[in-house]
């Protein structure tokens, strides 16, 4: 790739580097080649340029809450509304939400890719989303999901199905319990995806859904095919109080406990949510070297609570950032969520319990090695040319001391709309707000559209959802989850 150079009025190289004014930036080979004085001023034209921003938890979904009526419901009913988002062509669908994804400043993603459109056999499938991931130009992570347990609840599903109508009870049925595929033959698709898709740009993770929807020899095949490949794992970890009460009843010994015996607590870990750890699994987890990716805008939203993320850096964990695919404001704003995350987490009072350093790092750096693997150097000569370019000139218009911190101003107020440019591996895939390898809007005009047409074809369980809301409810206020 030729050399380009940047001229910067701030430059926020790392978690821990001071920010750098009026810097003049080479690219070359995908690389940072230098970064040295430049001639321009503080508060001229020049880019806030920082770390291109990481998604370490996502699904790759297209519909929105409001699209489809499920907003404001609790997660374990939640769930079941992903069948009234229909099926569309997966490099359409795959497009959207990673070009989404990039003009909302991520430059690298996981994709826990647990809505399978299911319209060509899957290793076909995982092509396209490759090839879409490619084509927008962001580093992807693709998390194959596995599942073969507790397809409705955390719990055998009779008494749940005795709850609704014939007719309910048969869409439902048909709808939500078909037989998996087993544990090994799930084990061994992972392989075939990734030798079919990984490479420039894209890896392969194991993504078992989490411990209530995997059975112990799914957990055991992927914990011994992860120490056999070095291939990383990626999954979901007590989100909700109700997944705690089940893990507590099913695991006596402890849940994280039980992922350690059976070898899935390292560095190749990294699990979403983890709101309802406890502190000894905390530091078990810090200990282990795994990551945690806290969603603070989803769990929000489906009414799963607040991560202690100032607990888990006090007890040494690696934290990082995920979006979930429900970011406030349905809009993949990245500079939001991170924000969000920082004023909910950072204090109380003069007690600071979420340093800056660490937000960079969460927002940055660890997300990149939950999906990379590798450490990401930040914004440092021969570092990969992975950046935002924000627009100093709108950030600092109103300013009043000209030589405020530029981080000061990056907390107060930046979002999606101050994204002049994203590289990644000295790429532009954003400049001024508009994605370069795709046709977005377009794309995303496409969609609609196609979503529409589908929308009868989840009729069935749309008139089934009421009742189906309705058990779920009883189920999850009864005595054993809530006693």
């Amino acid at each position: 790739m030729s050399e380009r150079t940047i001229n910067a009025s701030w430059v926020l190289s790392g978690a821990q580097a001071a920010a750098l004014a009026n810097q003049s930036m080479a690219i070359d080979g995908g690389k940072i080649a230098s970064i040295e004085r430049g001639p321009g001023e503080i508060n001229g034209d020049g880019a806030l340029v920082m770390p291109a921003l990481a998604n370490a938890h996502d699904h790759a979904r297209v519909a929105r809450l409001s699209q489809v009526g499920s907003y404001d419901v609790p997660l374990e009913a939640w769930l079941p509304y992903l069948t009234l988002i229909p099926a569309v062509d997966p490099y359409l669908a795959s497009a959207v939400s990673f070009g989404r994804t990039a003009r909302g400043g991520v430059g690298a993603v996981m994709a826990h890719y647990t809505r399978v459109q299911g319209l060509t056999d899957f290793p076909t499938e995982a092509k396209v989303v490759a090839k879409a991931a490619r084509d927008v130009g962001i580093r992807m992570a693709l998390a194959v999901h596995c599942r073969d347990l507790n397809p409705l609840v955390y719990d055998p599903h009779e008494a749940l199905l005795a709850e609704l109508s014939p007719a309910a009870c048969e869409c439902v049925a048909r709808r939500f319990l078909r037989k998996p595929l087993s544990p090994a033959d799930q084990v061994a698709m992972v392989e075939t995806v990734a030798a079919e898709v990984e490479g420039d740009g894209v890896t392969v993770q194991y993504g078992p859904a989490g411990v209530q929807w995997c059975t112990d020899a799914m957990l055991r095949l992927i914990g011994e095919a992860s120490a056999r490949t070095g291939r990383r794992v990626h999954m979901h970890l007590l989100e909700t109080k109700y997944q705690r009460a089940w893990a507590d009843r099913t695991f006596p010994q402890g849940i994280v406990h039980y992922l350690d015996e059976i070898g899935l607590l390292n560095e190749r870990m990294s699990f979403a949510h983890c709101i309802y750890l406890r502190p000894d699994e905390m530091e078990l987890l810090a200990e282990r070297g795994a990551t945690i990716v806290v969603n603070t805008s989803s769990n929000l939203i489906v009414s799963s609570g607040i991560a202690p993320v100032a607990e888990f850096v006090k007890r040494g964990c690696r934290v990082a950032m995920g979006l979930d695919g429900l970011a406030f404001d349905e809009d993949e704003d990245a500079l939001r969520e991170m924000r969000l995350a920082y004023a909910l987490h950072k204090a109380s009072g003069f007690d600071i319990r979420l340093a800056r350093d660490e937000l960079m790092r969460f927002a940055t750096s660890n997300g990149r090695f939950a999906i990379t693997g590798e450490a990401d150097a930040g914004i440092v000569s021969g570092a990969a040319a992975d950046f935002l370019l924000l627009d100093w000139k709108a950030l600092s218009a109103e300013l009043i001391e000209p030589e405020v911190p530029p981080l000061d101003v990056l907390l107060a107020k930046a979002r999606q709309q101050h994204i002049k440019g994203l590289f990644v591996g000295g790429r532009e895939v954003v400049r001024d707000g508009k994605v370069t390898g795709v046709d977005l809007p377009m794309l995303e005009a496409e969609l609609l559209e196609t979503m529409r047409a589908a929308y009868p074809s989840t009729a069935d369980v749309r008139a089934a959802m009421p009742e189906l809301k309705s058990a779920l409810r009883k189920h999850y206020t009864g005595a054993f989850y809530c006693g």
